[in-house]
């Protein structure tokens, strides 16, 4: 099975440490979310292609250079996935933003869809999946589905921490999709959180849902 892309450079590391910190504040925490999230596009998006072109500089008119002609489908998964996004709409230039809405059952721990904001034909667009965590890989596979069944393009996966656990479920059910992370942890708890991980991100991020 193909293996996570794990962005490794230091200050992705001291990034992670600091997310993981059960002491960061929600504020840090989004701050964190975003750096780290900026540093995964840039390397996940290394190899696409670009149309060569011109620009007239304040030195010269008609300067070669490229550009990004791609437009992307950012899918942030709710409402965790909302901490990512907006670094990684500035690294890619050309973009447009689609929800997806999901709950995790707490007895079954398999996903709910409660929001489903994709167009019902992608038409081969190239998508970016943004879930911080990746733990038992049943609501990226739900979402991955919906793609696929939608006539997505290659489909991008970034995500804060990956348990391979969920990346072998990925993989067994969608092997052609790449995932970038900033770390790969070892295993699972009792309740399907990731050990060492950082609880649950969207709590972090925004403050414990209202009941």
């Amino acid at each position: 099975m193909p293996a996570p892309f794990i962005v490794k450079h230091p200050v992705v590391a001291d990034k992670v440490r600091q997310i993981r910190d059960a002491s960061t504040s929600n504020a840090d925490f989004l701050r964190l979310s975003g750096e780290i999230s900026r540093f995964l596009a840039y390397e996940a998006f290394r190899s696409i292609p670009t149309h060569v072109t011109t620009v007239d500089t304040p030195v010269i008119k008609g300067a070669t250079a490229e550009r990004i002609d791609i437009q992307f489908v950012i899918v942030p998964i709710l409402r965790a996935g909302l901490g990512m996004t907006p670094a990684v709409q500035e690294v890619l230039p050309r973009h447009r933003v689609c929800l997806v809405g999901l709950r995790r059952n707490e007895t079954t721990l398999l996903p709910d869809v409660y929001l489903d904001g994709l167009p019902e034909d992608l038409e081969g667009a190239p998508v970016v999946l943004c879930d911080p965590m990746l733990a038992t890989g049943g609501s990226l596979v739900t979402v991955l589905d919906m793609l696929t069944a939608r006539g997505a393009g290659t489909v991008t996966v970034l995500c804060l921490i990956v348990a391979q656990t969920g990346v072998d479920f990925v993989a067994a059910h969608h092997p052609d999709v790449q995932i970038v992370a900033a770390a790969l942890d070892e295993k699972l708890n009792d309740v399907g959180y990731i050990v060492p991980g950082l609880g649950d991100a969207g709590d972090r991020l925004f403050g414990p849902p209202v009941h």
